[in-house]
């Protein structure tokens, strides 16, 4: 790897830790940074995992106390979720990067297009369900199928965790997007340790990042102020639409 290389990672966590403060989809950025250096798709999405793990494990310690007040709700979800990252993560190491390749520009635009529609896709002010209520059957089903996705390819998962969750649960935003971030630590946390025995990951290359997203999180704060979220939502939008170009192009 060269001194450019580690730059351009280092430079591609720490925007992707910015933009994951503002407006979510960091996982762009980190996955294209990775396949530019010459990272093969399956290694790039494996390694972006672990870059995206600080930024996960960072917002869930934020909303610690709405998790303990559902945690009963929390747990349950949290069995599926590893059950069905475990699925999604097995699925992956099943292909070889010639039949991934052919499906990432697909899974890409599905991603861009769900990130696009983010904002409408926000649960609505709903009348909230008792605190320890137990999950909706349809909210266990989708979030099953969710983790599913979120083992097998990340980008895109929080939008997606936060539209179904919103349908499916009678809750808040904040307890929503709180229960979406320990979701996707544990989906994050069960793909890696399948990602590790199959040996995929770019320990390196990840280290770079790492620093560059814990950075960019912070910063992010002081972003969120000066910029504005449309902004940075038509950057990630047309850099997840590029990528997805790339990889037509490329296939």
């Amino acid at each position: 790897m060269t001194f450019l290389d580690a730059f351009i990672l280092f430079i591609a966590g720490l925007l992707s830790g910015i933009v994951n403060a503002i407006a979510g989809g960091g996982t762009f950025l980190t996955f294209g940074a990775l396949t530019l250096v010459g990272m093969p798709p399956i290694v790039a999405n494996a390694t972006s995992s672990i870059a995206q793990l600080p930024g996960y494990v960072t917002s869930t310690l934020a909303y610690w106390t709405d998790i303990k007040r559902m945690w009963r709700g929390a747990i349950a979800f949290a069995v599926i979720s590893i059950v069905g990252a475990l699925i999604g993560s097995l699925i992956l190491l099943a292909l070889d990067n010639q039949s991934f390749s052919a499906m990432v520009p697909w899974l890409l635009i599905a991603a861009t297009a769900l990130f696009a529609a983010g904002p409408w896709l926000r649960p609505a002010a709903r009348e909230e369900q008792p605190e320890n209520a137990k999950p909706s059957l349809a909210g266990r089903i989708v979030q099953f199928f969710t983790a599913i996705y979120g083992g097998f390819f990340g980008a895109g998962m929080g939008v997606m965790m936060l539209a179904t969750l919103g349908l499916t649960e009678r809750a808040s935003y904040h307890r929503i997007n709180a229960l979406k971030n320990m979701l996707s630590i544990i989906i994050a946390s069960v793909a890696i340790v399948i990602f590790m025995s199959g040996g995929v990951i770019a320990w390196l290359q990840a280290a770079f990042m790492v620093p560059g997203v814990a950075v960019g999180g912070y910063a992010g704060v002081w972003t969120a102020r000066r910029v504005p979220q449309s902004v940075v939502r038509g950057i990630v939008i047309a850099v997840g639409l590029l990528l997805a170009g790339y990889y037509f192009f490329k296939g």
